[in-house]
């Protein structure tokens, strides 16, 4: 004969509607009077029963239950519309992009509950053959971000994310700097475009391309101050970015620099020429004071910036337009000073570094520091060792 359940031990019945067993427990009585009973289903008692467990054992660790049907692509979306308060556009998009290419499709259908660390550990090496490791830790970063999110939210039980490193992925496209003679041809090139005074500035001061797009003219010191003791050379107040915040991208960003001569000549032309511009655009013009603009007065932005920046080197002999960027005249500003043997350390302020060690990871290609320190002992001891 068959054992009867105990009392509690809850039932088993086969519902003929879902064509699935039905396993089901009550676990008394909630605040307001009303049965709780848990239940879990399967193909087979077995698996019914397995199920229950299942959500018995969360039930006791005090978590909700997602459902079964949430997704990876469901925690994804739920992130990238709710997830990314105050963050610039451009930035969405980027993560929108990336997600919906590389995550979405690869591991957007498994269950959310259901996603491994053998999952994800596959997922980034599959991607590691065609992806840069930067690119990588950022899409990375999006499904880590995205499923903490939904663990937040009692979706799933844990990020299986955290437990999964990024792998080395391929080489991404070195950055570069002109050499002194390059740097020329470029200027060069630049005059008489509406990129001179962009290109002269960005190569004579290191300014990032996200700085000087909002340079205002209020920001601009042509003239200096010679009245003051000392006299205040000319000079630009590096204070504002294109950032959502409008700041810089680090407090040591915030900078005050003196103008090199020709930056002071080419600015003070540019100006001029503004005027002739405004005039002519009329009651077309959109005046924000920038020192920068397109031809009716507003910001640049970024792709205006690298589309003028190629046209100048289509110009230039032994230079591939396509293989360079403006932030490259940054890099260029940095090596020009190493090699003229401006200190590690006073590079690091130009260019608003927090401390050397950033410039010298970024710009390692582009600092050649010769420590000579060494060399001149050796000569000093040794100075009389080809007389024996």
């Amino acid at each position: 004969m068959t054992k009867r359940r105990s009392r509690g031990d809850g039932g088993l019945h086969w519902d003929d509607k879902r064509g699935r067993w039905i396993a089901t427990v009550s676990l008394g009585y909630d605040g307001r009077g009303k049965r709780i009973v848990k239940r879990g289903s399967g193909r087979t008692k077995t698996e019914a029963k397995a199920r229950l467990k299942e959500v018995l054992r969360d039930y006791e660790d005090g978590l909700a239950i997602a459902p079964s049907g949430y997704t990876v692509k469901h925690a994804v979306d739920a992130w990238l519309a709710y997830g990314l308060p105050g963050l610039d556009t451009t930035t969405v998009d980027k993560y929108t992009i990336l997600c919906h290419t590389h995550l979405v499709p690869a591991l957007g259908a498994l269950k959310l509950r259901d996603l491994t660390a053998d999952d994800v550990d596959k997922w980034l090496a599959d991607k590691a053959k065609e992806l840069s490791t930067s690119t990588l830790q950022v899409i990375r970063s999006c499904l880590n971000r995205a499923v903490k999110r939904a663990m937040v939210r009692d979706k799933v039980k844990r990020n299986v994310v955290e437990l999964c490193s990024v792998p080395t992925g391929r080489p991404g496209r070195p950055s570069k700097a002109l050499t002194l003679a390059q740097a020329e041809a470029v200027l060069t090139s630049a005059a008489g475009t509406p990129m001179y005074a962009y290109i002269v500035v960005s190569l004579l001061t290191g300014g990032r391309t996200e700085e000087l797009r909002p340079l205002t003219w209020d920001h601009v010191y042509l003239e200096g101050a010679p009245d003051t003791n000392p006299p205040t050379p000319p000079h630009i107040a590096v204070w504002r970015s294109v950032r959502t915040s409008g700041d810089t991208k680090t407090r040591q960003s915030r900078r005050t620099l003196a103008l090199p001569a020709r930056c002071v000549e080419v600015l003070t032309g540019h100006r001029e020429a503004q005027d002739r511009l405004r005039a002519k655009a009329g009651e077309h013009w959109k005046e924000q004071g920038l020192v920068f603009t397109s031809g009716v007065g507003t910001e640049l932005d970024a792709a205006n910036v690298r589309r003028a920046y190629r046209r100048v080197l289509s110009s230039v002999d032994g230079l591939d337009p396509g293989d360079w960027t403006p932030r490259e005249l940054r890099h260029s500003f940095v090596s020009l000073l190493s090699d003229s043997g401006v200190p590690l350390e006073e590079i690091s302020r130009l260019v608003g570094h927090s401390s050397t060690a950033v410039t010298e990871k970024v710009y390692r290609k582009q600092i050649r520091p010769v420590i000579q320190t060494g060399a001149v002992a050796m000569d000093r001891i040794f100075e009389n060792d080809g007389d024996r």
